[in-house]
C-alpha cells in the first residue's frame, strides 16, 4: 500500500500532498455514502440529486462563466466525456450493489494502468518495455481479483470491471481537453449526470424521507468538496507527485467496508491489489524518471 507519510524529498509538496489525499478521502467516502444509499434508491434518482447539489454548490461560479462554458473549443469530445462519465458512475452504482466497496475499488486501482496501455493507440504515447512488462503485470493482479471461473465470475465484478475501463477512457479524453477549465469540466459532468438521471425518473421512483434526502444531497456536495481539494493539491504539486498517494484509498475503502457491512477482504483481493498497486507504483515512478521530475 502507498504511505500517506511525507518523506523529506516531498518534504516541499507537503500541502499538495495532503490536499490530494484529502480530495481521495472525500471520494471515497462519497463512495461508501453511494453504496449505502443504492440500496433504497434507484442509481438514476441518486445521480439526479447529486446533480443538483452540486450544480447549486458551483452555480455562483457557472453564472459569471456563464459566456466561456458555452464557447468550448471541442464540444463533441466534451460530449463523450459527459457520455462516458454518466457510464461509469451508473456501473459503479450497480457494482457496489453486488460487491464490497474495496472490491470494486480495487478494480478502479488498475486505472492508471489502463491508461499507459491505451495511451499508445489513443494519444500517440510511447510505452517503454519496463512500463509494458508493469502493466502485463498489474493485469495479472486484476485477474488475481477477477477469479474468472464459472463458479466466481459474477456479473458485478464484471460491471466493475468496466467501470473502471471507463474510468480509465474518461482520464484520457481529460488529457485532450487541456484547454477546458476545470470549471467546464465539472458542469459539463454534473449537468450530463443529471439529465441522464432525471430520464429515467418517470419509470423508478423511490420517494426519500428527509434524512435520506440530506444524504443524497450530500453526495453532490462532498464530491465538489473532493473536486476542490484534487485541483488545488494539483497547483501545490506535480501530478507525479501525488499520484501514488491515490492507492491509500483503497485502505480507506476497506476500513469503511468493515466497519459498516462487516465486509473482510478475502485473500484474492489482498494480492491482487498488492500487485496492482506495485505495478502502478512503477509506472509512476518510471515516468517521473522519464520526465526527469
Amino acid at each position: 500500500m502507498a504511505a500517506v507519510g511525507i518523506n523529506k524529498a516531498e518534504g516541499g509538496h507537503g500541502p499538495g500532498i495532503l490536499l490530494f489525499f484529502l480530495g481521495m478521502s472525500l471520494f471515497t467516502f462519497n463512495d461508501a455514502l453511494g453504496k449505502w444509499l443504492v440500496a433504497e434508491y434507484t442509481v438514476g434518482q441518486i445521480l439526479l440529486i447529486r446533480s443538483i447539489a452540486a450544480l447549486l454548490l458551483i452555480s455562483p461560479w457557472v453564472v459569471r462563466g456563464f459566456r466561456g462554458l458555452l464557447s468550448s473549443d471541442q464540444p463533441w469530445l466534451n460530449l463523450l466525456r459527459v457520455v462516458l462519465m454518466v457510464a461509469e458512475v451508473a456501473a459503479f452504482y450497480l457494482a457496489v450493489r453486488g460487491l464490497p466497496l474495496a472490491d470494486v475499488m480495487t478494480f478502479y486501482m488498475a486505472a492508471p494502468l489502463m491508461v499507459t496501455a491505451l495511451s499508445v493507440p489513443l494519444l500517440g504515447e510511447k510505452v517503454g518495455p519496463r512500463r509494458w512488462a508493469a502493466v502485463l503485470i498489474g493485469f495479472v493482479g486484476v485477474l488475481i481479483v477477477l477469479r474468472p471461473t464459472g463458479a466466481a465470475l459474477s456479473p458485478s465484478a464484471l460491471i466493475a470491471l468496466g467501470g473502471a475501463t471507463l474510468f480509465s477512457l474518461i482520464l484520457i479524453v481529460t488529457r485532450r481537453l487541456r484547454q477546458t477549465g476545470g470549471l467546464g469540466l465539472i458542469t459539463y459532468q454534473m449537468l450530463g449526470t443529471g439529465l441522464a438521471g432525471a430520464a429515467t425518473v418517470p419509470f423508478a421512483w423511490v420517494t426519500p424521507s428527509g434524512f435520506d434526502l440530506v444524504l443524497l444531497l450530500g453526495l453532490g456536495a462532498v464530491a465538489m468538496g473532493a473536486h476542490l481539494c484534487l485541483n488545488r493539491a494539483l497547483s501545490l504539486a506535480p501530478a507525479a507527485v501525488v499520484a501514488p498517494y491515490q492507492y491509500s484509498t483503497i485502505v480507506i475503502a476497506a476500513a469503511l467496508g468493515w466497519a459498516i457491512w462487516g465486509d473482510v477482504p478475502t485473500p484474492q483481493i489482498i494480492i491482487g491489489n498488492l500487485v496492482i498497486i506495485a505495478s502502478g507504483l512503477f509506472v509512476y515512478y518510471r515516468e517521473r524518471q522519464i520526465k526527469g521530475t
